[in-house]
């Protein structure tokens, strides 16, 4: 933990303040072990990996171009074939570039009322999930954590400055304020929906991360690190929030999927990602008219938005039991 330096005047130096690993973070190995023996863990995880892949290699895999419509082939049921000489007569016409050749004749999930195909459309809209979800999870920790580390370590007037400022965002409706911040923006969009959630987004982690430093600054290593002379930002930075790693982890998984549903929901109410951009809550609102005559243009989008927030809840409990430290075992 520490090392005696000599002292050329004779005698040795006090030790070094080192801080602990992390805690909650001894050990990756039984930490991946306890993770593993846990079934719906292992299931999220594999969701989040397949979103993932789905994100980065849908212009690769989906069998046809995003904002295609073919118009002989309007709300088709899933596994419908139009033929191939159709899927030509659509092209002709179209400038060269302007969309991608379509791979096959097949509809997997079937179009939309627009023709077009919705497994690609899911496909690409996964890519907007995922920026959405962690982007605005960022932004929210770097907030969150702020607030948290300076009130927990500070105390006193603006600690009770800080959560009383927490405590008033945490009183809003998060989706109401997210709604009341896109509607300062002339024209909602990606970056304005990332800013919005990022924004409404970080009460929760300040919380923790205060409760975490209120802990933290009272261990030794902490004490000794302030009587070497130690800054209070170093403090922080080196020997405080390496510790409270753990928790920040966990409440940053679940709140990426809070961020994709609340995405979804603000891009439902057109106030999200704008037409022709594929995204699952807008697939949603332009079949919530259909879902008597045509259900699948609404049932799969659903169904991706349902398994995605069900992968990263039940990671970040994962997660949360293979870091607690109560769990370990002596």
């Amino acid at each position: 933990m520490s090392s005696l330096q000599d002292n050329p005047n004779g005698g040795k130096h006090l030790p070094s303040p080192v801080a602990p690993p992390p805690r909650g973070m001894y050990g990756l190995g039984p930490t991946a072990r306890r993770l593993a023996r846990s079934g719906l863990a292992l299931f999220g995880m594999v969701v989040v990996i397949v979103l993932v892949l789905t994100a980065v290699l849908a212009p690769v895999i989906s069998p046809h171009d995003k904002a295609m419509q073919y118009r002989s082939a309007t709300k088709a049921p899933p596994m419908s074939r139009i033929p191939t000489e159709e899927i030509e007569n659509e092209f002709r016409g179209v400038p060269p570039g302007q969309f991608r050749p379509a791979r096959t004749n097949l509809f997997i999930l079937g179009t939309d009322k627009f023709g077009r195909d919705i497994l690609s459309r899911i496909l690409y809209g996964a890519q907007i999930s995922l920026i959405v979800g962690v982007l605005a999870e960022i932004i929210a920790i770097l907030i969150g954590v702020t607030i948290g580390a300076l009130a927990g370590y500070f105390g006193g007037f603006l600690d009770s400055l800080l959560m009383r400022v927490t405590d008033t965002f945490f009183a809003f409706p998060s989706l109401l304020l997210a709604i009341g911040i896109l509607a300062v923006f002339e024209k909602p969009g990606l970056f304005t929906i990332f800013v919005a959630l990022g924004v409404v987004g970080w009460t929760s982690i300040a919380r923790i991360v205060r409760a975490q430093v209120l802990s933290v600054k009272e261990e030794d290593f902490v004490e000794a690190a302030r009587a070497m002379g130690a800054s209070d930002a170093r403090i922080i930075l080196r020997h405080i929030l390496p510790n409270s790693l753990a928790p920040i982890i966990v409440v940053g998984t679940l709140g990426i999927a809070g961020n994709i549903l609340a995405e979804a929901g603000l891009s439902f109410l057109g106030l999200g990602v704008q037409p022709p951009t594929p995204s699952w809550g807008i697939m949603l609102a332009e079949g919530r008219n259909l879902i008597e005559s045509a259900p699948w243009i609404c049932i799969f989008p659903g169904l991706a938005i349902l398994f995605t927030v069900l992968g990263f809840n039940l990671l970040g409990d994962g997660l949360r039991d293979a870091l607690d430290p109560r769990l370990k075992v002596l």
